[in-house]
């Protein structure tokens, strides 16, 4: 394949900085590293430009923290000038990460996404009978940085981009010379693209039927136990090759389910697993008695709760939707949790169960709804249109 070079210059133009500037700040525009670096914005970024052109980037400023969602997680929120020099090289080489990937993957993509994932499982599910589940052990921390240099190195020719990656790379470490930070933009490209090979093995080389993956997340279905058998076992070999670890694999028939990206899948229905039932849950009620005690105002209550409810709507989740509703003493015929007006309403006419956002405390008598697209609308939009919620 075609290496390519001369990137170098596209990723420190002055135009593609003030871009990337702009999509780093993007929901933290009041952070006070964002207040300092916009001040003196022009010399920042023109000192950025410089840093590129030379190879001598600033990198491995990190924040760490911890994340229990749904399990223990190290997250490294990099310093706001390295998310600005991530931005601007991801804006040049974002187009060439994705001529490599094949059509199969569907993490750190546009027009991709976890439910477009789903689309491309369900209608497989019924087709055929067999289905296998496969992730690494600790697959951020087992990434190979000679390894994945070498891939890059396989793909671009450009020695300062090649150089700068190499710095990005090497200023993180579980141990010596192993593992990504998660959290960071250039993190999640080349986590997906150290897998570009492997797929490209199990769909040219084993010809495995049907492929799906998510980042290390993969899904094989076939017509024949003996031969996804076969084809697993070729695949742990590979993924030792590039220092992976398989977790026991899943296999079984598609009429048994199986468990993917949170959902558990059926040939002819999706549900939520358990531990999705449990986040959503715990989730739900966290954001509400967040609301309650004026801990969070009600668009930030709503920039939470649509992810949770998009989440959820791709599954039948009926009863769970009943259960979390009668379990806050919320009324589903029309009224509202406890009857208190600033809380969610719902209503069931005509057996179309909606959720209706109107927070009296925030003084929005006109209120917020759901609408079939499922995207915000006022009252006014919304007096045309029937109250609307998923099956979630």
């Amino acid at each position: 394949m075609k290496r390519f070079g001369n990137l170098i210059s596209e990723i420190a133009d002055f135009d593609n900085l003030c871009l990337a500037f702009y999509k780093a700040i993007k929901g933290k525009q009041y952070k006070n590293e964002v207040i300092e670096y916009r001040k003196n914005l022009t010399a920042n970024l023109q000192l950025l430009r410089e840093q590129i052109i030379t190879g001598y980037v600033s990198v491995g400023k990190y924040h760490y923290f911890k994340i229990f969602d749904p399990k223990e997680r190290i997250i490294c929120a990099a310093s706001f000038d390295e998310r600005v020099l991530h931005h601007a090289i991801m804006n040049v080489c974002h187009p060439y990460f994705e001529r490599f990937l094949i059509y199969d993957t569907y993490a750190t993509r546009v027009n991709k996404g976890i439910y477009k994932a789903l689309e491309k499982v369900r209608p497989a599910m019924r087709r055929y009978e067999y289905v296998a589940k496969l992730d690494f052990k600790k697959y951020f921390d087992s990434i190979s940085h000679e390894k994945l240099k070498e891939k890059l190195s396989a793909k671009f020719k450009d020695k300062q981009l090649l150089s700068i990656f190499g710095k990005i790379i090497d200023s993180y470490h579980v141990q010596p010379n192993f593992g990504l930070p998660i959290g960071n933009l250039t993190s999640q490209y080349l986590a997906n693209f150290y897998l570009n090979d492997l797929d490209h093995f199990i769909k040219r080389e084993l010809g495995v039927e049907v492929y799906v993956r998510y980042m290390d997340d993969l899904l094989l279905l076939s017509h024949s136990k003996e031969n996804l058998e076969q084809q697993l076992h070729q695949i742990d070999i590979k993924s030792k090759e590039i220092s992976l670890t398989l977790k026991p694999v899943v296999l079984n028939k598609t009429h048994l389910g199986i468990s993917f990206l949170g959902y558990k899948l059926y040939p002819n229905r999706i549900l939520l697993n358990r531990t999705s039932k449990i986040r959503f849950k715990q989730k739900i009620n966290l954001y509400q008695s967040l609301l309650e005690s004026n801990s969070i105002s009600e668009s930030e209550y709503q920039q939470h709760i649509i992810p949770l409810l998009s989440f959820a709507m791709h599954a039948y989740t009926k009863g769970l939707r009943k259960e979390i509703l009668e379990g806050s003493n919320r009324v589903n015929r029309g009224g509202s949790w406890n009857n208190n007006a600033s809380n969610c309403r719902v209503s069931n006419r005509n057996n179309n169960v909606g959720f209706r956002l109107a927070l009296a405390q925030n003084k929005q008598p006109d209120g917020v709804f759901l609408n079939k697209e499922f995207s915000l609308v006022s009252v006014s939009e919304a007096k045309n249109e029937r109250f609307f919620t998923p099956e979630i």
